[in-house]
């Protein structure tokens, strides 16, 4: 999309607010996705040509494509329910631009990679032995909208940490890998209980009411329990690892990191997130634009590198 195009087609209306204006004009505020993204909407006009739609529905949308603080926005002016047959719903779920079935495998390579027989037959029984959780897991999203928010978003990520935490290992011997990969690979497993599956991806009741570092922290210590003589001082070295990889506790962490790996693993965890947010950001702006503007998650005003 560019600026001043006229856009007719379907989207899926991925949220819809009831807002005002400071003059107490009713009107809308949509966010609309397709596999390529979302992209802010508004319907300032609510008087014609506007039927009843909400969120989570197909819509066919006329408007037209406007800037707004460096990013574009849509403009509709016309909005009907779109019809069975119109559209393929797997059109609209953004995916990863990676291959799946290669990130699994390296996964599965990082599983094996794991020397320690209790530690390595945890991941096993996730990722090898459960076909129900690993195919959840490669198609879920790591996050509803602040980065890898699309489909294998959380195989992503999660191969990106543990790739990361690999490279930590080489550089500082005091790390004990089969810990900290162990760590890295089921840091957000419970994001798939966090998060609704697509085309939902929004947070579950459990994934409000507790949050997925500790819903990830119990499904790991049911696991182990199931899993013979598997030592308790492992298991509080790992459920340590999971319980303080958000860093601080202001960011949702009950646990500041104690281990040298909790450490590793919060890094290399803070930079992919970081680091995706960066890209999308920048694959996101208009081509004419330098500065991007203030971006809260990032706590900075963002530029794109000159080339």
């Amino acid at each position: 999309m560019r600026e001043s195009d006229r856009i007719s087609d379907i989207y899926l209306c991925k949220n819809k607010i009831n807002a005002k204006t400071k003059a107490g004009k009713t009107y809308y505020s949509l966010q609309l996705q397709d596999k390529t993204g979302t992209i802010d909407a508004k319907i300032w006009d609510l008087s014609s040509g506007i039927d009843h739609f909400e969120t989570m529905d197909y819509i066919h949308i006329d408007g037209d494509v406007t800037t707004y603080q460096g990013s574009l926005q849509l403009n509709i002016r016309r909005v009907r329910i779109a019809h069975e047959g119109e559209y393929n719903a797997a059109d609209y779920l953004p995916a990863t631009p990676y291959d799946r079935k290669e990130m699994a495998r390296k996964l599965t390579e990082l599983v094996t990679s794991v020397e320690d027989p209790h530690y390595r037959e945890l991941l096993s029984s996730f990722f090898q032995k459960d076909r129900d959780f690993a195919i959840r897991f490669v198609n879920h999203s790591a996050a509803k909208s602040v980065h890898h928010s699309f489909v294998g978003g959380l195989l992503q990520h999660t191969l990106r940490v543990a790739e990361l935490c690999d490279f930590y290992c080489r550089q500082y011997p005091a790390l004990n890998r089969d810990l900290l990969i162990t760590g890295a690979l089921c840091h957000d497993i419970g994001k798939t209980r966090e998060l609704a599956a697509f085309p939902q991806n929004d947070y579950t009741d459990e994934g409000q009411l507790i949050g997925h570092i500790v819903i990830g922290y119990e499904m790991v210590m049911e696991r182990i329990r199931t899993i013979p003589d598997f030592p308790e001082k492992k298991a509080a070295e790992l459920g340590h690892l999971i319980l303080s990889h958000h860093g601080e506790l202001e960011y949702g962490s009950p646990k500041k990191p104690a281990l040298i790996e909790a450490m590793a693993l919060h890094f290399a965890d803070n930079t992919d997130a970081k680091m995706e947010t960066m890209t999308e950001l920048l694959s996101g702006a208009l081509n004419d634009t330098d500065w991007l503007g203030y971006q809260r998650l990032l706590d900075t005003n963002i530029r794109k590198t000159s080339r």
